[in-house]
């Protein structure tokens, strides 16, 4: 059972999570852990899934996992039937004004729908990953220079379960520049995982590149791949110019995360996110939502 903040309700929710009793025995029993090793983390299986996942016959899943999950399609461009596979729906575009968009420039804004755990002050050699689990900023990206500029920052993790809106978006104006791109393993980044693989994020495939903010400076923007996520799109165009809320990419099938790092006193996050952190819970938050402040 995983709970989470509902800042908007001011109230503790447990979150619906696809295919849970599944996660639970993967990750926390013997024999689920065997079989995670020897095939879920490999980028064959999560291949061949995305394969699936394109194909029209996946499309067949849509409407229950709708259900059953409670999306509200009305937010979405299309319905749920003029989808022609499950990935295409998975990477489904929102309506125009279908998120609100914070313009202020002294707004810091969430960059996509999901869950957030924010870390001020952060030591690089000890990054929070979950509770007893850490990592260093360094592993993280396997870049010897980038890394120092960042020390005693803002670490923010964006987690996206699978039923979330799957696109991220630039936090501000500004330009990014080129995506750096790591090999890795495909392990779920559900909490179920985090608990128990250490330096989970480190393991992973994943994506970052520099975005140069107009009002937070520079900042590191990071996407981390999971089970099933064959695929990290980035479509921005590096070294043009951005305007905040515009996308920057999306991933293909799968729980994911987006990891933003910010240089020391170049933002302040909303207080509220910070204390449910504290206490070890994520707060849900939507794409274009205000997270802090300049």
């Amino acid at each position: 059972m995983i709970k989470y903040y509902n800042r908007k309700e001011n109230k503790y929710e447990t979150e619906k999570v696809a295919g849970e009793k599944y996660l639970n025995w993967s990750y926390s029993s013997p024999a689920g852990k065997g079989l995670v090793e020897l095939l879920l983390k490999k980028k064959l299986f999560s291949k061949l899934y995305g394969f699936y996942c394109d194909t029209k016959t996946s499309s067949r899943k849509i409407k229950n996992f709708i259900k059953e999950f409670d999306i509200d399609m009305s937010k979405y461009d299309r319905s749920y039937n003029e989808y022609s596979s499950f990935n295409e729906f998975f990477i489904r575009s929102l309506k125009p004004g279908a998120r609100k968009i914070d313009k202020n420039n002294n707004t810091l804004i969430s960059p996509c729908d999901g869950k957030i755990s924010a870390y001020e002050n952060v030591n690089l050699n000890k990054i929070v990953q979950i509770k007893g689990f850490t990592y260093s900023l360094k592993e993280l990206l396997q870049d010897d220079k980038t890394y120092n500029s960042y020390n005693e920052g803002t670490c923010l993790i964006f987690r996206l379960c699978p039923t979330d809106y799957h696109r991220f978006h630039f936090i501000d104006n500004g330009i990014c520049g080129d995506t750096t791109k790591i090999k890795g393993h495909y392990y779920s980044v559900n909490p179920v995982a985090l608990k128990n693989i250490k330096k989970l994020f480190c393991q992973n495939k994943r994506e970052w590149s520099i975005f140069h903010s107009d009002n937070f400076g520079d900042a590191i923007y990071m996407e981390v791949g999971a089970t099933c996520v064959g695929t990290i799109v980035q479509s921005y165009s590096n070294g043009c110019k951005v305007v905040k809320g515009e996308e920057k990419g999306y991933f293909k099938f799968g729980g994911s995360t987006v990891i933003i790092l910010f240089k020391k006193n170049a933002v302040k996050i909303d207080e509220d996110l910070l204390n449910q952190s504290r206490l070890g819970f994520e707060t849900s938050v939507l794409m274009g939502e205000k997270i802090g402040l300049k």
